[in-house]
């Protein structure tokens, strides 16, 4: 069972994509699925005798699940298992083999007491009740929608999963306040006639299980490598001052992006060398407050207390110095004459791309006019004696010319050039 690669149970494979919806045969390929890891240890020998006997399996979307092989299977990457599970037997997909699962159990906090087992290799039957089962989890999750919201229940059922047997259906759901499931699992299993589990998930983890496309451009950190999901709040937006503005801010899921924690390092060290941001500065024409301040510049901008408007901005600095001065009990002088004025640096646009008229032909030769009969503007006239009246006198004569006579002072009659009709279209 592969995806056509031919190679996905090697674990150096890629199909090409990381994502769910990306593989055809995602169920079965090796490593296109969510959050998968990259098995740096595959091309290393282990040096000891002893061999790590657990692998891991993933299921649907990025539930995973460590398991021991007690049979001492062949396992590889995209090996097809069936595995013991409560109750009956569920089939997965070997996602990681060999001492790089130990690492990720420690990672993880899984205990190797009393673990689950790996019965076989799935065979032909157990994969196509597999698969039978995987067909009808969206007409099951359109139904059970609708019978949550039938008992207006203030739930929402975000994905369905079924067991590789088919005797367990999963539903993962959200909600914002406490369900009572006592109707609902009742309506549950007289539809689907089987058991019933639900599970509760975050906003967070629902982002992660359906995917999408962020703002960046890219797919979601959730669905693609992110594991953990640290809190977010206000604060990390305003040290990167950032304009709270939740239509902006939030993502998917609808809270705050997890982007946010990325940068806020970098911020808090660089902001440690300024000074409060309700600093004030006590100068000769009154008091001066801080407005903003731009962190990779490294300036703030005052304002006075009874002219806000004017802005003038200075160097850390030269800020700290002030605020030294005022603590000795001595008034700084004006803003106006702290300000540095910033030498403007003139841009060179080597490719243009401001530049209007840049798919214009340029530089044409100024001698092809000549070539056509016609006359070159920018020649001068031979003869600068004679007087502008001549001109007009010589058209005039030409006009009360009658026809079929040519004018006199042995010019060349006018040649008129033949116009054609254009050509008509028939394909128009």
């Amino acid at each position: 069972m592969s995806c056509g690669c031919k190679t996905s149970g090697d674990s150096s494979h890629s199909c090409g994509t990381k994502s769910a919806s990306g593989c055809e045969n995602v169920n079965t390929c090796g490593n296109s699925y969510k959050l998968s890891v990259f098995d740096w240890l595959s091309n290393i020998n282990n040096p000891s005798e002893s061999k790590c006997d657990f692998v891991e399996v993933r299921f649907k979307n990025d539930r995973k699940c460590f398991f021991k092989n007690v049979n001492n299977l062949p396992l590889h990457i995209g090996s097809v298992v069936t595995v013991e599970s409560s109750p009956g037997h569920d089939i997965g997909v070997v996602s990681l083999t060999g001492e790089l699962v130990g690492i990720q159990m420690k990672k993880k906090f899984a205990s190797e007491a009393n673990p689950l087992k790996i019965y076989r290799l799935a065979n032909q039957k157990d994969i196509e009740v597999w698969q039978e089962s995987r067909a009808k989890e969206e007409s099951v999750k359109i139904l059970a929608r609708k019978i949550a919201y039938s008992l207006n229940l203030s739930m929402k059922i975000t994905d369905v999963e079924y067991q590789g047997d088919g005797g367990k259906i999963t539903f993962y759901y959200t909600s914002e306040t406490r369900v009572d499931f006592r109707q609902l699992i009742k309506e549950y299993a007289s539809a689907f006639r089987t058991k019933i589990d639900m599970k509760q998930i975050g906003f967070r983890q629902e982002a992660a299980k359906v995917g999408g496309i962020g703002s960046c451009g890219r797919e979601l950190c959730c669905s693609t490598w992110l594991t953990d999901f640290r809190s977010v709040n206000t604060n990390a937006a305003r040290y990167q001052q950032l304009s709270i503005n939740p239509q902006k801010l939030a993502g998917q899921c609808g809270k705050l992006k997890c982007c946010l924690n990325y940068e806020l390092d970098s911020y808090l060290d660089a902001l440690s060398d300024f000074p409060p941001s309700n600093a004030t500065l006590d100068t000769e024409k009154g008091r001066a407050f801080c407005i903003k301040i731009d962190v990779f510049k490294k300036k703030m901008w005052f304002a006075y207390v009874e002219r806000s408007m004017a802005w003038y901005d200075l160097d850390v600095a030269d800020v700290k110095k002030l605020i030294a001065q005022n603590k000795k009990g001595e008034k700084t002088p004006p803003l106006e004459d702290l300000q540095k004025h910033d030498v403007t640096v003139k841009s060179v646009d080597l490719i243009q791309e401001s530049s209007v008229d840049r798919f214009e032909r340029k530089n044409r030769n100024p001698n092809q006019n000549r070539k056509k009969g016609k006359p070159n503007p920018n020649q001068k006239p031979e003869n600068r004696s004679q007087p502008k009246s001549a001109a007009p006198r010589k058209q005039n004569s030409e006009r009360n010319a009658p026809k079929g006579e040519q004018p006199q002072g042995g010019g060349q009659p006018k040649k008129f050039k033949k116009k054609f009709q254009p050509k008509r279209d028939d394909r128009a």
